[in-house]
């Protein structure tokens, strides 16, 4: 295993990678404010629910199990 000089290169590269990630995800939150207001009139209740009850799926679904919780 060889060890990464810290370089332009490679710092430009995570920073990349950084931003990329951060942009993305600030475009999704703002994707479902929108969804908020559009279809509940800015009831954020009803989003919350229906974002835990989706995450609650999405970690049961494929194992059928809820261990990654237990990580929390």
């Amino acid at each position: 295993m060889s060890a990464h000089k810290f370089t332009l290169k490679y710092l430009s590269q995570n920073l990349a990678v950084v931003l990329g990630i951060v942009l993305i995800w600030r475009g999704f939150w703002y994707m479902l404010d929108w969804i908020d207001i559009a279809f509940f009139h800015g009831n954020h209740a009803w989003m919350a629910i229906g974002g835990l009850v989706l995450g609650v799926a999405l970690l049961y679904l494929p194992d059928h199990n809820l261990d990654e919780l237990k990580k929390l």
